[in-house]
């Protein structure tokens, strides 16, 4: 009967991650579309959903500590609470990263507009891409493509890199537009962030299905 139940709390801890990482979703992508649009008003939708996120997050963090309180999970089980917390927080996270870039996306709109010195689209697509996998990952139990997922993070640090340099040269020869550069050198920071997160929610998925903890370069099998 306690097995039943716990496994009924379990999918229901399950469903609820997935209710958040289906909005920390669509909020990324308002933000990116706010930057690339110039809309303001769908920009400030992103900053003003940001407390619906905040309490999802708290919300599932609150049954995934009564769940460990009430059965005291092993093994499998426990390990899938854990990972659970996790992702948890790291989707809070990404869900702050898309309220800077609407933030920057306003304070653009409001000074002399400027081209952004990279290809934001390109980088804003690639970690886009990575959080979808990552999420469909977690939905599938698909470690193969959660390892997909974490390859594509060394691309993306490579992008940020790049960035640096040319907003650094832009700088350099137009300084009248420094507040502009600088705001886009925050957003290719935020995007680079994201990629790291997305990358985490991968290892866990990794950790949760195979007991394998992959962070940091290492591989330990935790059954």
């Amino acid at each position: 009967m306690m097995t039943i139940l716990m496994q009924k709390e379990l999918d229901h801890l399950k469903r609820q991650l997935l209710a958040l990482s289906a909005e920390v979703e669509g909020r990324v992508h308002q933000s990116v579309q706010a930057l690339l649009t110039g809309d303001r008003k769908l920009a400030e939708k992103v900053k003003a959903g940001d407390p619906q996120i905040d309490n999802l997050e708290i919300e599932l963090e609150e049954e995934c500590l009564k769940v460990l309180a009430l059965h005291q999970p092993v093994a499998t089980d426990l390990r899938f609470i854990v990972s659970i917390l996790k992702i948890n927080n790291d989707l809070e996270r990404v869900a702050d990263f898309a309220v800077n870039i609407a933030e920057r996306a306003i304070d653009i709109c409001g000074t002399i507009r400027i081209d952004c010195p990279y290809d934001v689209a390109r980088m804003a697509e690639l970690v886009e891409r990575m959080l979808k996998m990552c999420l469909d990952s977690l939905v599938e139990q698909d470690t193969e493509l959660a390892r997909q997922t974490i390859q594509l993070d060394d691309e993306v640090d490579a992008m940020h890199r790049e960035n640096f340099s040319k907003v650094k040269t832009a700088i350099r020869s137009d300084q009248d537009h420094l507040d502009g550069l600088i705001y886009y050198l925050s957003i290719s920071r935020y995007l680079e962030r994201m990629g790291d997160l997305a990358t985490n929610i991968a290892e866990d998925v990794v950790y949760q299905v195979d007991g394998e903890i992959i962070r940091h370069g290492g591989i330990q099998n935790c059954r």
